[in-house]
């Protein structure tokens, strides 16, 4: 079966710019997988995202996609939630840009109900809804438009642990929906709970990928061994350097 996602070296920098914030990136992701992108700030995995979603283009090298139905969760969920319109009817317009026929209180029934939102939540405007609940309120909004590839976009920022754990069962129920996910996260703990693959990222370059276990149990990378063991990502570069040296 043909990928859903395949790049082939791919290099970035922004427009004007001899800087390259992503190189050599070679990447497969097969139909029904949960991708997860790990690495600290900076190193190029939200670009990676935007690439991906067709946000920024390459500055050389290709991206194949195997679907046009592509989805982004940024991390700020203004870009999708409409602080001033109410949460229902973002859901309809979302569920009648995908089918015009489809009956609309069933999906907008299906799609709050799949990230489980809260029925007295649905009549809110954006800006009565806390931040989970916007969260939830924006994934409703990309689901109505039946993606094929959903891309988070550092979902799990500012979560307590049982909010965290509630998103990370969501996702692994949406990726049974015949669903494609790629998580973009700085957090290795949260993404080998639920991903198949992990993909670590450090100043703009894959330094390793796999099945998440055998990333996590016999990692190959000087750096990777260095994140599982210093047990978390919100680290710097110097802090790897000083170890290192």
């Amino acid at each position: 079966m043909k990928p859903l996602l395949e790049i082939t070296n791919l290099h970035y920098s922004p427009t004007g710019s001899d800087n390259l914030i992503l190189k050599k990136i070679n990447l497969t992701v097969e139909r029904g997988k949960i991708i997860g992108i790990a690495g600290e700030s900076g190193s190029g995995k939200t670009t990676l995202a935007k690439l991906i979603a067709g946000i920024l283009k390459p500055t050389d090298g290709t991206i194949q996609l195997d679907t046009g139905k592509v989805q982004l969760l940024f991390q700020n969920t203004e870009f999708i939630i409409n602080p001033y319109r109410r949460v229902d009817k973002m859901i309809e317009e979302a569920v009648k840009l995908e089918n015009k026929k489809a009956d609309i209180e069933l999906e907008k029934q299906y799609v709050f109900n799949q990230v489980n939102f809260n029925k007295n939540l649905w009549a809110k405007k954006g800006m009565q809804l806390s931040g989970g609940e916007r969260q939830k309120a924006a994934l409703a909004r990309l689901l109505a438009v039946k993606p094929e590839l959903l891309i988070l976009d550092e979902p799990f920022s500012a979560q307590d642990i049982e909010a965290q754990t509630e998103l990370a069962e969501l996702i692994k129920k949406l990726n049974k929906e015949d669903c494609t996910i790629i998580c973009v996260a700085h957090d290795l703990k949260i993404l080998q709970k639920f991903c198949d693959e992990l993909i670590i990222m450090y100043k703009g370059e894959i330094v390793e990928s796999g099945v998440t276990q055998k990333v996590i149990n016999n990692p190959r990378n000087r750096y990777t061994q260095f994140l599982i063991k210093a047990g978390s990502l919100k680290l710097c570069t110097e802090d790897f350097l000083n170890i290192m040296n």
